[in-house]
């Protein structure tokens, strides 16, 4: 997700050299406690390919429709629309102004996107990619979007406002809105009535039933700060929420409990979790690393892998079915010297980094 003001200030908070040394011993002993189980994945993933997409405009989140072999990516003010088998830009959506998050449908054969700058949600048509309608919110800076399958709802998260809108795709109208008592990041939905969200300046997780619209439990992420990511394991219950401090906290999706701390690289904004092969994929921009995490067991847990990716990849998507993930990047100017500006980005370098396993396709 794109940085606030509120952001950067928690990040400049640093630990000192003692708690710094004593919190990787815990998370080293973490990340390699006994386990009940030995799968672990079958090769290592590699980068397969990246696509050159070019052209301007920044990013933040992107989507996959993976029965139309489609990547759905937001660039600052339209989303490119990317064929996931050829690498080649195949459309565009325009007039998405301070584009954020995008949700796919594929049931409703429909797309959303958050438009931060206008304050509506653009509904658009998978397989034509035509734009349906705008729907405006009561909220702030639509940021993150999450379609539940399990309530038939599009719930959109409005960073500035500290709330989230309830939209019935059916109508296109608001007709519920969430409060919250800080800034929503990313949710996962278990698709059977529960949703949660991280809150990044107050580092709790929330649940949410998705029949009331109703907050039904708020718990503390010890040990993390500026929650973002979050990936979910439906089968075990098992939420994954991704800290600015260099930190993956594994939290019980039943009643909040902490299960687990390992440690990731720095400047996460993103996490998926891959049921089949029981892996946690979390990107860490500016470490320009992908780390895996495979679940042994609903309490073990342990680094596999960690890939060397791109400096900015991070975020990302998985497609299900083809267990590939994808992860836009780009290269940028040399940051100047006691600025706190973003340099800008170079010239048509923005790219798709895309990881697999090395399977077939």
């Amino acid at each position: 997700m794109i940085r606030t003001p509120l952001r950067s200030a928690i990040a400049m908070k640093r630990l000192t050299a003692p708690t710094l040394t004593a919190t990787l011993v815990l998370l080293t002993a973490c990340a390699h406690s006994p386990v009940t189980s030995t799968a672990t994945t079958a090769s290592p993933y590699v980068v397969e390919r990246q696509f050159a997409i070019g052209g301007t405009g920044r990013w933040d989140l992107l989507a996959v429709d993976s029965d139309r072999y489609h990547l759905f990516l937001s660039r600052s003010d339209h989303i490119d629309i990317v064929d996931t088998r050829s690498g080649e830009r195949v459309g565009t959506l325009a007039g998405t102004d301070g584009v954020h998050g995008i949700a796919i449908a594929p049931g409703l054969m429909r797309g959303y996107s958050t438009n931060g700058h206008s304050d509506t949600v653009t509904e658009f048509d998978l397989a034509t990619f035509a734009r349906i309608r705008d729907i405006p919110v009561n909220g702030h800076s639509p940021d993150a979007v999450l379609f539940d399958s399990g309530s038939g709802h599009l719930f959109v998260f409005n960073a500035h406002s500290n709330n989230a809108s309830v939209i019935d795709p059916a109508s296109g109208k608001e007709i519920a809105t969430i409060a919250f008592e800080g800034n929503p990041e990313l949710p996962a939905a278990d698709g059977h009535g529960h949703l949660f969200v991280n809150i990044e300046d107050r580092a709790q997780m929330v649940r949410i039933d998705t029949a009331t619209l109703k907050i039904i439990d708020t718990w503390p992420l010890a040990g993390c700060e500026e929650p973002s990511g979050l990936a979910l394991d439906t089968v075990h219950g098992r939420l994954f929420s991704t800290c600015q401090n260099q930190v993956l906290v594994v939290t019980d999706a039943g009643d909040g409990h902490p299960v687990a701390q390992l440690a990731i690289g720095e400047g996460p904004d993103g996490a998926e979790f891959d049921p089949q092969r029981q892996l946690a994929f979390v990107p860490s921009g500016k470490s320009g690393v992908l780390t895996l995490v495979h679940e042994d067991d609903p309490d073990h847990f342990r680094i596999v892998q960690t890939l060397p990716t791109q400096a900015s990849a991070r975020t990302l998507t998985l497609d299900p079915q083809t267990h590939r993930l994808y992860m836009p990047a780009a290269r940028f100017e040399p940051q100047l010297e006691g600025s706190k500006e973003r340099p800008p980005m170079i010239a048509d370098s923005f790219t798709v980094i895309e990881v697999g396993s090395g399977e077939e396709r």
